[in-house]
């Protein structure tokens, strides 16, 4: 046997070996309170410790990784906490912390429905990629899933649910199946198909650690929760091979991973925040930091990209498995005057009206959330109130709510045949049936799917009702039947800009693939609302101008137009979406005149805030039917300053995937 291959048989059985480990079978059904708020507590100060460690360190570890002068320590950040007296806020946190304070006001199953309005509530800003993208879907009206959906939220892919919903897992310890299906839930929030994966990975691993210690075997569980052929099972399988592969070389490891899944990721999803990337990365750092708090710590930040991230999820893992006694008392009081865990301080500074916290009673709620939990899902409380021991049903699952979930209704036109599915995944299984109304001519309902070809066009209003088999719930939905998009009928396309300026882009911080760019703006009538070369941005020149845009059609005969449909694409941080609208037509004379009575479902946004302009929506325009040659939107072009300096001399912009026209 040469050596290539003897190392290829070694890493096959180093997989093999992860892949056998039966954890579930042993694991023990019953905790004790006491240690049960310990492991709580530990997951809580983890957390917190790898953010606040980590900061120093996101996105400073691209090209290389990071240095081996450890113990990183807290650096600059030491500064911030003798500032707050305490442990502050962060996006590695906060959200978790917003999450718990839903579950003590709804219990600890709460609704999509209710999560989003703590998102638009409490969030305003500080937030970026997947999370601003599922808000400003949020403010458009629209409710998880949709709001990670790959089709409306281009950022699917990014690490975001990673940072934000290990309290699901924290709080169904032993219940792999449960937490690992509600992290999914959760995570689809922001993210969607392989975007989802880490989070599933995160949320067996932490429920499973309340009763296991040995991170290999955790890492094996968390493989097993993922979707058998998922890309992150795949990446999870190859960080064990390079694992097996340089056993004592976590630099070597390195460099093959940023090359597989950084420097060689596709275009579309190239970032330093990529979920699958980063995923990675707290792979390596738990299997050479081989179950040491200190050394995995300094590897999650070292292993680069987004580090923080996986500083935070992996610390808090390690808080679980070992109790507050595991965690180096140095690093929850790094200032001397400190007696308890970061002074039992958590003071918010990054969400609106989030309350500041005493660290112990974060616990007490997570405690409380918890115990609730395993009784929901039948388990049961024995013993005296300071021996008090859960017993848990470690095979129970994870069922979302019954609601109905809110996102893009179907796009139908006269003669075009149509199937629409008014569930997703999560409440496909239950009762559907639609209650009254009256459905387009040509259609049907059935099992929560509307089907036919539509004959006429007009407003429809149906009421559907979704039950559980233990509760009911009713919901209108407005349908809109159009005539047909004479749109690609136009003899003339009309714009204020008809290419994309490639360099002024490229001095841009822009967070998309190029692919995702068109060239010209002839794509805005090519059908496709969505993914690769569908978006065309009106960037025209380097300095920083305001000016108007406009898009419309000519036709060498008049047509009878009555409604415009404005697909918006991809958004930047620092513009991208108009901040006035209009419609204007050209009269017999030739000249641009305004349409009346007009009316935009739904209405912009009220406000130029970045967290408010939703990615990739549809704005239906109506107004007093006329005939014309030529028809446009036309309106103001929004940019604004960003960090990115070279961001700030940059004119204003738009963007369009595509504009229909209706008679």
């Amino acid at each position: 046997m040469n050596t290539n291959s003897a190392i290829r048989l070694l890493m096959l059985l180093a997989i093999c070996f992860f892949l056998t480990l039966d954890v579930a079978a042993n694991q023990p059904a019953k905790i004790k309170v006491s240690d049960l708020r310990d492991k709580i507590a530990a997951a809580w100060v983890g957390q917190m410790i790898g953010n606040i460690y980590g900061l120093p360190h996101e996105g400073k570890y691209i090209n290389a990784p990071g240095p081996e002068n450890w113990p990183y320590g807290y650096t600059k950040n030491l500064d911030k906490l003798i500032k707050y007296n305490g442990a502050f806020s962060d996006d590695d946190t906060d959200v978790e912390y917003m999450y718990l304070l839903q579950m003590m006001k709804f219990g600890p199953e709460p609704t999509y429905a209710q999560l989003r309005d703590a998102w638009m509530y409490h969030i305003r800003d500080r937030l970026w990629l997947a999370n601003r993208a599922a808000l400003g879907l949020m403010h458009f009206g629209y409710t998880p899933p949709f709001t990670g959906s790959k089709k409306l939220n281009p950022h699917w892919y990014q690490i975001d649910p990673q940072l934000i919903n290990e309290i699901w897992a924290v709080t169904a310890p032993g219940m792999v199946k449960y937490a690992a299906s509600k992290s999914e839930w959760a995570a689809r929030i922001t993210s969607d198909d392989w975007g989802v994966e880490p989070t599933i990975f995160y949320g067996a691993m932490y429920s499973a650690a309340f009763f296991e210690k040995d991170i290999r075997k955790l890492i094996n569980v968390g493989i097993n929760a993922l979707p058998p052929n998922g890309r992150f099972t795949a990446t999870a399988k190859d960080m064990i091979a390079l694992h097996a592969r340089y056993p004592s070389d976590w630099k070597a490891s390195w460099k093959e991973m940023a090359q597989k899944y950084y420097i060689d990721e596709p275009d579309m999803t190239k970032t330093i925040w990529n979920a699958n990337l980063n995923g990675a990365c707290a792979i390596l750092a738990m299997l050479y930091g081989n179950g040491d708090f200190q050394r995995t710590l300094d590897l999650s930040c070292a292993m680069g990209f987004d580090a923080d991230n996986q500083a935070a999820t992996v610390a808090g893992l390690l808080g679980v498995i070992y109790g507050m006694k595991g965690l180096p008392e140095k690093l929850y009081l790094p200032v001397e005057s400190w007696k308890t865990p970061f002074n039992n301080h958590y003071i918010n500074i990054t969400r609106y009206d989030l309350p500041d916290a005493q660290i112990s009673d974060m616990i007490d709620q997570t405690l409380k959330a918890t115990i609730d939990l395993i009784i929901l899902k039948g388990g049961k409380k024995t013993g005296t109130q300071d021996n008090a021991t859960l017993q848990i049903n470690t095979e129970a699952g994870y069922s979302a709510p019954p609601e109905f979930y809110l996102g893009p209704l179907p796009v139908m036109e006269v003669g075009q045949p149509v199937d629409y599915p008014f569930y997703t995944e999560a409440n496909k299984s239950y009762h559907w049936s639609m209650i009254s109304g009256t459905l387009p001519q040509g259609m049907n309902f059935l099992n929560g799917r509307l089907t036919g070809t539509p004959v006429v066009a007009g407003n429809f209003s149906v009421s559907l009702q979704l039950s559980n088999g233990k509760e009911k719930i009713t919901r209108t939905f407005n349908l809109l039947v159009r005539t047909k998009n004479i749109a690609q009928t136009a003899d003339t396309l009309l714009a204020n800009v008809r290419d994309l300026n490639q360099k002024v882009l490229d001095s841009c911080w822009y967070t998309f693939g190029r692919s995702m760019y068109a060239k010209s703006v002839n794509v805005i009538n090519d059908g496709i609302t969505t993914g690769a070369g569908s978006v065309f941005y009106s960037l025209a020149t380097k300095s920083k101008i305001p000016k108007v845009d406009y898009y419309g059609y000519g036709w060498k005969t008049p047509q009878r137009v009555s409604m415009l449909a404005f697909h918006t694409g991809c958004l930047e941080e620092f513009g991208g979406w108009f901040t006035s609208l209009n419609v204007q037509y050209m009269n017999d004379s030739g000249k641009w005149v305004p349409v009346e009575k007009i009316s935009i479902v739904p209405p912009l946004p009220a406000t130029d805030i970045v967290f408010f302009q939703p990615h990739f929506v549809e704005y239906v325009i109506s107004f007093e039917p006329v005939s014309t040659k030529a028809i446009r939107i036309i309106g103001d072009a929004k940019v604004q300053d960003h960090w990115n300096k070279f961001t700030n001399q940059v004119s204003s912009f738009t963007s369009i995937t595509e504009l229909c026209v209706y008679q």
